[in-house]
């Protein structure tokens, strides 16, 4: 049995927490909010009273943070309190330089440490299905993949320090562009006097086929577990698409990349969330596009 902190229990850190409990791991977990605490503790985490305290006598320490700033703050914290030999392993979604930095934090105090983004969604989380992309030493990598496997359906071990943010940067920038695209289609299709079904059914076994209209389809009916089948409940909630699409916008900028559907997607998002809708799916953009209200 694996003792593992877990700092940062929200949406999605919660269900993590929980497969690991039932995969037999002793969970110390901690989080800002007494709500979030208290779900935990009906999961099986031994609940702690700070950071600190969850991580120091672990063997793995989890965290599952908004952004690079939390992650450094936390892992400026831990890093002289756990014991020696711990593991770090950051799922968070930052930036690329923000996780470089967090490695660096890890390396200066003798521990392993691994960036290891997700993807898969609230759904994959509660399911154990979803995909790892992690970055760091191969030794980092290799004890960290047994910790994952509860958690996970995929786990790629993507490369050096920073190279599972880069990889989820890149990913959900496609996810972004082609949720717009798959929505503007069936706009188009409604506005024609073609049914949602006729396109789905044509689109999903040809040339258009992608993951955000067979798995993720943005109008109700064709894929029954679709948001949109929920009037637009997340999933993955279009602030979060806009954080990463954000994410992918300033990485490009570093790397002196050219996107320009990756960034006119950033502000075709940007201005869904500013009309009041970051806390619905991303696939609810299609809503947008028709120039509906909320």
């Amino acid at each position: 049995m694996t003792t593992v902190a877990f700092i940062g229990l929200g949406n999605m850190g919660n269900p993590m927490a929980a497969n690991l409990v039932k995969a037999g791991h002793a969970v110390h977990g901690f989080d800002l909010m007494p709500e979030h605490l208290e779900t935990a503790r009906s999961n099986g985490v031994t609940v702690m009273a700070n950071a600190i305290a969850a991580a120091k006598d672990a063997d793995v320490v989890i965290t599952m943070l908004p952004a690079g700033k939390h992650v450094l703050s936390v892992y400026e914290d831990i890093a002289p309190k756990v014991k020696k030999g711990a593991l770090l392993i950051d799922s968070s979604t930052i930036d690329v330089d923000s996780a470089r930095k967090a490695h660096a934090i890890a390396a200066a105090h003798g521990l392993l440490s691994v960036d290891a983004p997700v993807s898969g969604g609230t759904g994959g989380a509660a399911a154990g299905t979803l995909t790892f992309m992690a970055g760091g030493a191969q030794a980092a990598f290799e004890k960290a993949e047994p910790v994952l496997q509860p958690m996970a359906g995929r786990i790629v071990h993507c490369g050096d320090a920073g190279a599972g943010q880069a990889a989820k940067i890149c990913n959900n920038m496609i996810l972004g562009i082609s949720m717009i695209g798959v929505a503007e289609a069936f706009v188009l299709a409604e506005k024609l006097g073609l049914s949602h079904q006729a396109l789905f059914d044509v689109a999903s076994t040809s040339s258009g086929q992608c993951w955000s209209l067979t798995s993720y389809c943005p109008v109700p009916g064709p894929v029954p577990n679709s948001p949109a089948n929920r009037d637009y409940q997340p999933g993955f909630a279009a602030a979060l698409m806009l954080k990463d699409l954000k994410l992918s916008q300033e990485a490009a900028q570093q790397a002196g990349a050219v996107t320009p559907l990756g960034a006119e997607a950033t502000q075709l998002y940007a201005l869904y969330s500013a009309l009041g809708h970051g806390g619905t799916d991303f696939s609810g953009i299609i809503k947008f596009l028709r120039g509906q209200p909320a």
